[in-house]
């Protein structure tokens, strides 16, 4: 995406400085803020196509920050940036709704990899209506394209991770998909803190769905998942 705009949020005045210049020299338009608290009044649904944020924020920390986010937007791909790299802390930014976790140090070409990821698939889904690419689950409607989950009048904007999974998973209805299929085909890559996320977003996904009971995703022990619907016996 040309020109696509950006909110990175970073304490450090010397980082924020460079990444800031790398990404403008790749074409993205580039507001940065120095603490949680600007960030969380600069944001505005729709203004930012991506968002980084650093996890160790003044006035506000990254994950409330995010969290504040998702409550606003639920689609907006969000990426953070810390120094914080025990799993426990990868794994408590992704509940939180974010959808990668980059460890600093990082180098630029590795960030705007993920960037660039990231808006193409944004790129793909904006202006997608529910009959581009739908099918029904369950009670629900699902579009892969639109990454919109609908039950009666409740509309859902996924996450980009979670479109993925939820489409991945659909397309094995009443298989067992090994953990590390799953993996390769989502992630593009099964390494153990990603098998770890893995977890964290099949609860997710297990919330979406809950307002159909008949919509099962079972934990297979040692072997992976299996998404299912049971059959109305009415």
């Amino acid at each position: 995406m040309k020109n696509a705009r950006i909110l990175y949020v970073e304490d450090d005045v010397t980082l924020s400085f460079v990444t800031r210049d790398n990404l403008e020299r790749s074409g993205y338009v580039v507001d940065s803020c120095e603490d949680g608290l600007q960030a969380s009044e600069k944001f505005v649904p729709g203004k930012y196509d991506l968002l980084i944020l650093d996890v160790m924020l003044p006035k506000m920390d990254g994950y409330t920050l995010a969290k504040k986010i998702r409550e606003k937007d639920e689609s907006v791909p969000i990426l953070f940036l810390s120094a914080k790299s025990t799993k426990d802390d990868k794994i408590l930014g992704l509940q939180l709704g974010a959808d990668d976790y980059i460890t600093k140090p990082f180098s630029i070409e590795e960030l705007i990899l993920k960037i660039e990821v990231f808006l193409k698939r944004r790129s793909i889904d904006h202006g997608n209506t529910m009959q581009a690419d739908s099918f029904r689950i369950g009670r629900f409607m699902f579009s892969s394209s639109g990454r919109q989950l609908i039950l009666d009048d409740l509309k859902q904007t996924l996450t980009y991770r979670e479109s993925e999974l939820i489409t991945y998973l659909f397309r094995n209805l009443n298989k067992v998909v090994k953990r590390e299929e799953i993996l390769m085909a989502v992630w593009g890559n099964d390494n153990y803190l990603i098998s770890r996320s893995l977890d964290v977003f099949i609860s997710r996904l297990r919330k979406l769905f809950r307002g159909d009971p008949s919509i099962k995703i079972e934990n297979i022990h040692n072997i992976g998942y299996r998404m299912s619907i049971t059959e109305s016996r009415e």
